[in-house]
């Protein structure tokens, strides 16, 4: 590691420590005072992001997470105190004892202690994670994507501003320089950062993965289905699917493969019919493409290959598959899922209850859109990503995942023989 990269790590290191001196109140108080300066600047910072979106293309589906507004930007400032307002998940009792020979244990919640942060063109993500690494007691090291440049250095002076007027070290909250270099450095920074979570594409999450000397929680791939059982009301399919695939195509829990029974073939132009409106491609295997063709806009409609399944499209496309029967459906969602978000629509409590049990992913879904897989929406306050894994953290990760525990041992002079 390079003396200068070095240094920076340092400093954040060295500034975790005033981070556990600070009671709740001051956190809330600081969070409260950023959520404020943040509706004062709000022209400032749509300006830096203006800078941010006119060099890139508005028809790239990243120009939509790249995009802040007036509306965005009151969101990111409610979300900030909805943080403010949660218990904070440090210092909880997770076990008690006492030992027959008198020790006393006790198995506390502690932050992890700094938390390096890999992201895209997503600069909401840097209030979002600061947020919730200072309400549990956690610095955070940022390293963003260049298109996001100016609106995350503009947001992130905001944040240091705050900190060192209410006297904390504004080190607790530090940006990397915008260069290649600085990531590969935050990978291998092991004596200095305790855990690394990439929020971003495929691409991104293995680069990290395979490079990291750092322990890393994956979060953000999606590639998500919804199973149309041939038990499935036709009217909430058609709202499910249409939601899961066009509320908001560029995040990750939207709809990338509709799994469509054969006995249920008939319904898919009802259930695509909004679909069209929405200008959505979609890659349909030689079944459904068969039953689409009559309606379905031309152009808007293409043969599936292998690739069209296992696809995170983050954009207005669409894989449809057909099934013959449940145990199909699972098998090929079992073959393509990323383990992120999965979905059936179907009134036979049976078959949901399988698909429940067999499926493996972060978050199951019956009757219902995979759009409800965030932080928010599951009553959290908000997220740092949706994890992938199994280990520490599944799903949604908020605050009690971004804290570990350690053990607390007191005694009165017992010594071991």
């Amino acid at each position: 590691m390079d003396d200068y990269h070095q240094s920076i790590f340092q400093t954040v290191a060295d500034a975790t420590r005033s981070l556990s001196l600070l009671e709740e109140k001051d956190i809330n108080a600081i969070l409260e005072a950023i959520a404020k300066e943040t509706e004062s600047k709000m022209h400032y910072i749509l300006a830096e992001n203006q800078k941010d979106l006119q060099r890139m293309d508005a028809g790239n589906p990243k120009y939509d997470r790249l995009l802040l507004n007036e509306q965005r930007i009151k969101d990111i400032v409610k979300d900030i105190r909805n943080v403010a307002a949660l218990p904070s998940p440090v210092g909880k009792t997770l076990m008690q004892k006492t030992l027959p020979n008198g020790l006393h244990l006790s198995k506390v919640t502690v932050p992890f202690g700094v938390i390096g942060i890999i992201y895209e063109a997503r600069p909401n993500v840097s209030f979002d994670v600061f947020s919730l690494c200072l309400k549990s007691g956690n610095a955070c090291v940022l390293k963003g994507g260049s298109d996001a440049r100016f609106s995350n250095e503009a947001i992130i002076d905001i944040i240091r501003t705050v900190l060192d007027e209410n006297g904390v070290n504004p080190n607790v909250c530090t940006l990397l320089p915008n260069e290649r270099a600085a990531t590969d450095e935050l990978l291998n920074a092991r004596k200095y950062v305790d855990l690394i979570i990439p929020r971003g594409g495929r691409q991104l999450i293995d680069y990290v993965r395979e490079n990291a000397r750092i322990p890393v929680i994956e979060t953000g791939a999606g590639v998500c289905h919804t199973y149309f059982h041939k038990d499935g009301d036709l009217h909430k399919g058609k709202n499910i699917i249409t939601n899961a695939k066009t509320r908001k195509v560029s995040v990750c829990n939207s709809l990338d493969c509709l799994v469509i029974d054969k006995d249920r073939l008939v319904d898919l132009p009802f259930l695509c019919e909004d679909l069209a409106k929405k200008d959505v491609i979609i890659y349909a295997d030689k079944q459904a493409y068969e039953v689409l063709f009559p309606s379905y806009p031309y152009d808007q409609l293409k043969n599936a290959d292998e690739s069209s399944f296992g696809t995170e499209f983050l954009d207005y496309k669409m894989a449809v598959k057909t099934v013959y029967g449940i145990d199909e459906a699972i098998d090929h969602i079992s073959q393509y899922s990323s383990r992120h978000s999965e979905a059936i629509v179907s009134e036979d409590r049976d078959a949901v209850k399988l698909f429940e049990r067999v499926i493996d992913a972060a978050c199951i879904y019956a009757n219902t859109s995979t759009a409800f897989t965030d932080g928010a929406q599951f009553g959290l306050g908000a997220e740092i990503g949706i994890s992938t894994q199994k280990m520490h953290a599944r799903g949604p990760m908020a605050l009690e995942e971004l804290c570990t525990y350690k053990w607390i041992v007191e005694g009165d002079g017992q010594i071991r023989n």
